[in-house]
């Protein structure tokens, strides 16, 4: 049979008919009363999708304050200081000898004057990093250059004690901090440092950009996440007056606001949020200046991007609950408050959307006899506002930053919609602990230099994920069961939505355990052949 016969017989009149029927059929609308375990289903699930559709609406108005308030983020600082002022910078480290190299490098090569500048490096490793990296910057010193060492030999208080430590014996008036996987440009504090001519001002930040931005389609998709974030969020809210946060490196902030907002605390994963409300809050002034790049690694195996975003997620949730209470008391306006609320609990979003997807397949069933009209009525518009709000936001970040080549990001945008899904269960562990009080430590997330080794891997890191790719994967055969019951009853118009999370738990969970396995290999691999070179 030919190609057209094919068609024909595919396209037969019998099979269009049957599927216009299935899809327009509302036999029993009008006639199926729905019962009280019909209700017991269809309320809860509603009510969740609408809190989390109000989540997404959020993104149209951050979307309209970026389009309103661009204009405010200043170019230039209002005025320059008469005589320079003495800048710290910290370069908190904790295990990361991959990067040390670049990590000093490029912070020798600020232009400052050397009289004005102090650069401590602040190491709390128990690896191999603490000698070579003690070594290293004895000879630098040695060399004239203005750099300390300071190792502890516990981590108390993980970044937060190693940054407040650092502070006690600095002598700077401003501490500029760069994590040890970032580089930042020659000019950065010449460019920064004179936006503190203001007094009120307590903190600049920085946009971060990403060296291994094309390693991977993963770090394609944390890239275009991360944009919008820094591409629209900070501008929002900065051009409006309202709260944004230190991002923890690529910034510096005032000595003196530190300490009159009560110093670096380290009761939250997130400290860096911690303290920019806290200081905030005391009426001091943050400044961002996205014009002002400083590059930075993106995480490249899938676990490794998980532990980042579960910190940042029940870090965000701590400071939440630790802080609410007191911004929803001061005396600031109702804008002011709205935002830090949809700011500090977004991640709320992912344990409503854990029992959404329990609920999914019995309303689905109960919803097959409602008729399609009124299904229509009610999912239009949690679709606008939870879908196509994030179209809109993160393909206008692309097209702000990259108005030449934007255009990828519409390709990238069904793998980022599937990589926040596969975030749902680790980032729900997250939240939960965080809103049962239970304290954890902060796991630093490896980095591997991609520049300095070529793309390729130095040191590999050994761990294991434990139970969530199996839990991952279990869910991806879950969405793949309603995938095909849907294929069954012809409800075609879901299968686009369930195929990104088959697609997303599967991608997270399988990705993850072939990574492991290398990693495994690898590390065998390295291990043996030191082994021999010892023997020998």
């Amino acid at each position: 049979m030919d190609l057209l016969g094919s068609l024909a017989l595919f396209l037969a009149p019998s099979k269009v008919d049957r599927w216009t029927r299935a899809l327009t059929d509302n036999t029993f609308s009008g006639i199926h009363q729905l019962g009280w375990f019909d209700w017991l289903l269809l309320l809860p699930y509603f009510t969740l999708l609408t809190i989390l559709a109000v989540y997404g609406a959020h993104r149209f108005a951050v979307v309209r304050g970026y389009l309103k308030y661009r204009s405010r983020v200043p170019k230039v600082p209002a005025k320059l200081f008469d005589s320079l002022p003495r800048v710290t910078v910290q370069l908190p480290l904790f295990n990361e000898r991959n990067v040390v190299d670049q990590l000093l490098e490029s912070v020798l090569k600020l232009r400052y004057p050397k009289e004005l500048l102090e650069i401590q490096v602040l190491d709390d490793s128990t690896d191999d990093t603490h000698p070579y990296t003690e070594a290293l910057v004895a000879r630098l010193k040695a060399q004239g250059h203005p750099i300390e060492y300071i190792h502890r030999i516990d981590r108390t208080g993980f970044k937060a004690g190693a940054l407040q430590a650092g502070m006690a014996q600095a002598k700077g008036e401003f501490m500029a901090v760069f994590d040890a996987d970032f580089i930042p440009p020659e000019d950065f504090l010449e460019k920064t440092i004179h936006f503190f001519s203001d007094p009120k001002i307590g903190v600049v930040q920085t946009r971060w950009t990403y060296l291994n931005r094309d390693f991977s389609l993963l770090t394609e998709v944390q890239a275009l996440m991360l944009d919008g974030h820094f591409a629209l969020e900070h501008v929002a809210r900065f051009g409006q007056g309202l709260f944004f946060n230190f991002n923890g490196t690529a910034g510096i902030l005032r000595r003196a606001m530190i300490n009159d907002a009560g110093g670096w605390q380290h009761d939250t994963l997130t400290e860096d949020s911690d303290l920019s409300y806290r200081a905030q809050l005391k009426g001091w002034n943050f400044i961002y200046l996205p014009w002002i790049e400083c590059p930075s690694e993106l995480p490249v195996d899938t676990y490794g991007f998980q532990v980042q975003q579960q910190r940042w997620a029940k870090g965000l949730t701590q400071v939440a609950l630790k802080l609410l209470p007191t911004i929803f008391r001061a005396k600031i306006g109702w804008r002011e408050k709205a935002e830090a609320w949809f700011h500090l609990t977004p991640n709320l979003s992912y344990p409503l959307m854990v029992v959404v997807s329990a609920l999914m397949l019995p309303v689905m069933i109960v919803r097959f006899y409602i008729g399609w009209d009124q299904m229509v009525l009610v999912d239009l518009p949690l679709i606008v506002c939870s879908f196509w709000s994030v179209v809109t936001f993160y393909l206008l970040a692309e097209h702000e930053l990259y108005p030449n080549n934007w255009k990828r990001a519409v390709f990238i945008l069904p793998f980022l919609l599937a990589m926040g899904v596969a975030l749902t269960i680790s980032n729900t562990k997250a939240v939960i602990e965080a809103l049962m009080g239970k304290q954890s430590a902060f796991v630093r997330t490896p980095k591997y230099a991609p520049k300095a080794v070529g793309g390729g891997r130095a040191t590999a890191y050994k761990r294991k994920s434990g139970w969530l790719p199996f839990a991952e994967i279990a869910f991806g055969c879950f969405f793949l069961f309603m995938a095909l019951y849907c294929i069954e009853v012809m409800n075609f118009f879901a299968l686009p939505f369930l195929m990104i999370f088959v697609s997303g738990y599967f991608w997270a969970g399988c990705s993850t355990l072939w990574q492991e396995h290398q990693a495994r290999l690898r590390y065998e691999r390295d291990a043996a052949k030191v082994e021999i070179e010892a023997v020998s």
